[in-house]
């Protein structure tokens, strides 16, 4: 039998959502909630000393909502509300096992986090926090920044959330498009930075992409059939198919053209055709949709060199009818070098604006003026690259290009 507090830490890591979203619909207090499921937490220490519920999540739920109303007793400003709930308790066991009450309640949680009134880093925390059971601890060292700052952060979004009346619902059919376009932003930003920190010495942050992965495949159960979180799953599988060759025996960073294909994860490359073959057959295509295609494309080849460039180049065309930002255009410039030559993406490349701080930009650049045989602009852009560099990945490659 497992020791309590290995059991309390596997259901508040695997449930934390679910039980925060079912509190949250109840005390309409995000910040009330999670100090709650804490109280039912060092409760749950002694009671489960001689054994674990059989649904343990229900168990901290109900006793979690019993610890808010004593909380809410305690404060006489909140009377009213205390009655209200308390008329309500002896509904709620039955409601902790109805799958419609749980999947509504998460996706209020979810459209809340990331609702457009709050700051883009604001929801990303909020996200990881309250959704995804992720510590402040945890958060605050994948963004590099004290465990205080980013706790202040998370205090003043929930208090704005409580303030705003920022409301716990789905949004509406008319409005869910654009705010569910708000809630894949945001995960896939997560998702992001641990795929490529844009701070630190890791290129890499596992738990990142972990996590990113787990909330999205939670919003495909909780809204089946959209075809832009098929898409983003689709997506993300093909990239962590490459996560073991991205980086050499020594840590450092090898381009997509320089990887050893034979370490590519087939598994999950075959998981994210099927996801994107499900996507494409609600004919309803969209930005994540077409990045994901981009990287089909890739895993279709064997080589670099084999690689459909015109095919990418021309659904770097499509993307940019749904993105027309600076970076795609970058992307799309680098596919017409592969495709017919450094000097046609070179010429692209020269018409971006908005990227003279864009580490990236610099890069490609740098390449193909490397490609181009014009060695001292290369060395240049290089050098502009390592000086606009973020993390120390980013300067550890940049120095090794340029000692060639």
């Amino acid at each position: 039998m497992p020791e309590p507090r290995h059991a309390i830490e596997a259901v508040f890591r695997e449930e934390h959502g679910l039980v925060v979203a079912g509190l949250a619909r109840y005390l309409g207090d995000l910040e009330l909630a999670e100090d709650a499921l804490q109280d039912a937490c060092v409760a749950a220490l002694g009671a489960w000393i001689d054994g674990i519920p059989r649904n343990p999540a229900a168990w901290l739920t109900t006793t979690a909502r019993r610890k808010a109303v004593d909380r809410i007793r305690r404060t006489r400003n909140l009377q009213r509300k205390y009655e209200t709930i308390a008329r309500e308790l002896d509904q709620m066991s039955d409601e902790l096992l109805d799958e419609d009450v749980i999947g509504d309640d998460r996706l209020r949680l979810i459209f809340t986090c990331c609702h457009p009134s709050l700051a883009r880093p604001a929801r990303i925390a909020l996200t990881l926090k309250t959704v995804g059971g992720l510590t402040t601890e945890q958060i605050a060292h994948a963004f590099l920044v004290t465990e205080a700052t980013m706790a202040q952060r998370i205090v003043r979004a929930k208090r704005k959330i409580r303030d705003a009346g920022i409301p716990y619902r789905v949004p509406s059919d008319a409005d869910l498009p654009d705010r569910l376009d708000g809630v894949l932003e945001v995960i896939y930003l997560v998702y992001n930075e641990g795929y490529a920190a844009s701070t630190g010495n890791q290129v890499y942050r596992s738990e990142l992409t972990a996590e990113a992965l787990r909330l999205v495949r939670i919003l495909d159960r909780l809204l089946p059939h959209e075809a832009e979180t098929l898409g983003l799953i689709s997506l993300m599988l093909y990239q962590e198919s490459r996560a073991g060759a991205r980086t050499d025996s020594n840590g450092a960073v090898v381009l997509l053209g320089d990887q050893d294909r034979d370490l590519w994860d087939t598994t999950k490359i075959a998981e994210a055709n099927s996801y994107l073959d499900r996507a494409l057959t609600r004919e309803r295509p969209g930005p994540y949709q077409i990045q994901a295609a981009i990287s089909a494309v890739h895993a279709d080849a064997d080589t670099s060199r084999a690689t459909d460039w015109p095919q990418i180049v021309a659904l770097y065309e499509s993307l940019k009818r749904h993105d027309d930002s600076p970076i795609v255009t970058l992307n799309q410039a680098v596919a017409v070098a592969m495709a017919s030559g450094p000097e046609a993406g070179l010429a692209m490349i020269d018409e971006i604006d908005g990227l003279a701080d864009y580490v990236y930009y610099h890069s490609a650049r740098a390449a193909l003026l490397a490609d181009a045989r014009d060695d001292s602009g290369s060395r240049t852009a290089y050098e502009r690259a390592f000086e606009v560099a973020t993390s120390d990945a980013q300067r550890e490659f940049l120095l090794g290009k340029l000692a060639k």
